[in-house]
């Protein structure tokens, strides 16, 4: 199925959707753990992170990191979409591991794990 508008077009859309899970609304419960909101410069890109106790935190969205129970795999281009997940979960494992090499604590989360944490 080809897209009804153009590759630039379409670059423009996708550029403006802003992801937010639901953990990223709520930093301040983060703030106890002294852990800060997207730092700059650590390798994977956690979602927050305190460098002086190396510490880092990743939110794994269900559907990008492909959660086995809510992950649903899209009816169009199913072949794009499963190779795009794979591919995240395998960057996930290089990232734990060079973070790990380096002395870090690799702490990750579902999204649907916060849920629970009002």
């Amino acid at each position: 199925m080809t897209d009804k508008v153009s590759k630039k077009k379409r670059s423009q859309i996708m550029k403006q959707i802003r992801p937010v899970s639901k953990i990223e609304r709520i930093p301040k419960r983060l703030k106890a753990l002294r852990l800060r909101h997207q730092p700059k410069g650590i390798f994977g890109n956690p979602d927050f992170a305190n460098k002086s106790k190396k510490v880092a935190l990743f939110i794994d969205g269900c559907f990008w990191h492909g959660c086995r129970f809510h992950f649903k795999c899209p009816k169009s281009h199913p072949e794009f979409w499963l190779n795009k997940i794979d591919r995240n979960k395998q960057r996930d494992k290089e990232v734990n591991e060079h973070l790990i090499k380096g002395g870090w604590v690799v702490i990750r989360i579902w999204e649907h794990d916060i849920k629970h944490m009002r």
